[in-house]
C-alpha cells in the first residue's frame, strides 16, 4: 500500500497510481453504462464527460480543476441511475486521490 499521495510505485512503472486508479475506474463506469440499456435525458453528457476523463487518466498529467468539473457533471447525469452508482463511486474515490486543485 502507498504510504502518501505523491508516492511512485516501486515496481519499474514510472505511471502515477493514481492515474493508473483513475483510468481502471473511468473505464470500468464506461463499461457499465454502455451495458445499460436504458436510456436517460443526460446519457450524452455522461457519455462525454467519460471520454474526457479517459483523455485526461492517458495523457497522465490530469489537471484538478478539469477532473473535478468533469466529475461533477457526470455525476448529475448519471447520480439518480442506481445501477450506476458503484461505478460512479470508484471514480469519485480516483478523482479525489488527487487532492484539492490548488488556490488562486
Amino acid at each position: 500500500m502507498l504510504r502518501s499521495l505523491g508516492q511512485r510505485p516501486v515496481t519499474g512503472s514510472d505511471e502515477d497510481p493514481r492515474v493508473a486508479g483513475l483510468r481502471t475506474a473511468v473505464y470500468q463506469l464506461r463499461r457499465e453504462l454502455a451495458m445499460l440499456p436504458a436510456e436517460f435525458p443526460d446519457r450524452g453528457i455522461a457519455e462525454d464527460e467519460l471520454a474526457a476523463l479517459a483523455s485526461m487518466a492517458v495523457s497522465g498529467a490530469p489537471e484538478i480543476p478539469r477532473l473535478r468539473r468533469s466529475l461533477l457533471l457526470v455525476a448529475g447525469a448519471i447520480g439518480s441511475v442506481s445501477a450506476l452508482g458503484r461505478g460512479l463511486a470508484d471514480v469519485r474515490s480516483a478523482v479525489e486521490l488527487f487532492g484539492e486543485p490548488p488556490r488562486d
